[in-house]
């Protein structure tokens, strides 16, 4: 059956979608946070989060304040769930948001969920495709006793190329600061202990998905991509409170900003750019109002920089893992195939190209002619990008014309995918290097700029 029509149908069916409640326990292993979702006449969520504590010293959980922020932690939480009918009416029974709260939600709901709408052909607008009403009345959370004493950093990690670029470009205690991973994997752990922080200092946070949604993926309802990088941004702000550190150091560059679509604005790393990141500081110092700084410190550089850097630490080449099949696999593997591992493979080889990015890869990509149509969906020569966390189209591009340029350069043959580029579509102006640009619209300090700055212009 057509998606839209079944939008159409599932709203008139399932109308409302509750926000029930949600608790916070805890014992001397873990921090657990439970929420309790429900659509009625359909059924009930029950998803839930576990921090393990290990030996950190955190702060009191039994605080209005810090209730209001397990709160918040419920709202990204919960549209994972909502996707699966688009009920018009979200009410809320455990919390409270004014209008203006309400209006940041359902922007961070609608274009958070834009790629969701675009593959199901939803039409609707972000007036009309959701209302939000709390049932309870606003009342008072004290803030008087937080003081700002935080220092230090939390880095939340993937087990990329990115956050390890942040991981040894940061100035970091690693007997002081931490490093988060939610559901951790051998290989982000590995990340981790490589960068040199002990597994006393690495944030372990376990998020189980009730299993019921599958259920209902399975027999067709509604399904799609959701805002996942916001919920690394409730769920890292509330444990950097706990543990009094002021910085959250993400990892997402100035290409994560760049639409999917041509002439629209829907983009599968909205969650990840810099609008994202303004509105989430601006509405976190008005109604959370912890001693928390957020912002991504590579939000500066683009991907091919980022690459540029990273080729340069050789003892995360054989660990590091950015493909989302494979890490569906045991071990994680790079599956070859898709979009994601395409990129990597594009965007490394101006550095790596060929025998060290066949070793990491285990072949070599551009000579695979079953990669074409995404090859050209990544240089922009295909309706839509990928709907995956991959580079701009001028980054794709000059990366594989720099790349070409250099094995010219050596007289040696090129690959498939790169002879059938220079063919069709001839290399870009390789004068204009992208690699020595710095973006200033970011949230650094700057100290922090002087810091990245150094790195990309000096240390060539």
């Amino acid at each position: 059956m057509d998606k839209s029509l079944e939008f159409k149908q599932y709203r008139e069916k399932y109308k409302e979608f509750y926000y029930n409640k949600y608790i916070i326990r805890d014992d001397n292993e873990a921090i657990y946070l439970e929420y309790e979702f429900e659509i009625p006449g359909l059924i009930k969520f029950n998803p839930n989060l576990k921090i393990l504590k290990k030996e950190f010293k955190i702060k009191t959980l039994d605080s209005e304040f810090v209730k209001n922020m397990v709160f918040h932690i419920g709202l990204i939480e919960l549209i994972s769930y909502w996707k699966c009918t688009c009920s018009p009416k979200v009410i809320i029974k455990c919390g409270y948001l004014n209008k203006d709260q309400i209006d940041w939600w359902k922007k961070l709901y609608f274009y958070g969920l834009g790629e969701l709408f675009f593959t199901n052909n939803i039409e609707t607008n972000i007036k009309d495709f959701m209302n939000i009403e709390c049932l309870n009345q606003e009342s008072e959370i004290k803030y008087d006793n937080i003081a700002d004493k935080s220092d230090g950093y939390i880095v939340p990690i993937g087990g990329g190329k990115d956050s390890v670029v942040t991981l040894e470009t940061l100035p970091i205690n690693k007997q002081t600061d931490y490093c988060l991973i939610i559901n951790p994997k051998e290989v982000t752990l590995k990340c981790a202990q490589i960068a040199g922080f002990s597994s006393d200092n690495i944030i372990e946070v376990y998020r189980t998905i009730d299993k019921k949604i599958i259920d209902l993926n399975n027999k067709g309802f509604i399904n799609g991509h959701t805002p996942f990088s916001t919920m690394l941004a409730f769920v890292s702000y509330f444990i950097a409170y706990l543990l009094s550190k002021k910085y959250i150091a993400l990892s997402n560059e100035n290409s994560a900003n760049e639409s999917n679509v041509i002439g629209k604005k829907i983009n599968h790393q909205y969650s990840k750019s810099f609008e994202f990141e303004c509105d989430f500081i601006d509405y976190t110092n008005k109604y959370l109002k912890a001693p928390v700084k957020y912002f991504s410190f590579l939000r500066p550089l683009n991907e091919l920089q980022i690459a540029k850097i990273f080729s340069k630490h050789e003892k995360y080449h054989q660990v590091f893992k950015s493909c989302n099949v494979g890490s569906k696999q045991t071990p994680w593997k790079w599956c070859c195939n898709c979009a994601k591992c395409l990129f990597a493979y594009i965007i490394l080889s101006p550095y790596l190209y060929k025998q060290k990015l066949i070793q990491i890869f285990g072949e070599d990509m551009f000579e695979n002619k079953n990669l074409l149509p995404i090859f050209l969906e990544l240089t922009g020569n295909a309706r839509v990008k990928p709907f995956d966390c991959v580079g701009t189209f001028e980054e794709v591009n000059y990366a594989i014309s720099l790349t070409i340029d250099r094995i010219e350069k050596s007289n040696e043959k090129l690959p498939y995918l790169l002879e059938y580029y220079k063919n069709n579509y001839g290399l870009v102006d390789l004068k204009n290097d992208i690699t020595k640009r710095y973006n200033n619209e970011n949230n650094l300090t700057e100290e922090q700029n002087a810091i990245l700055r150094k790195e990309v212009f000096f240390n060539d």
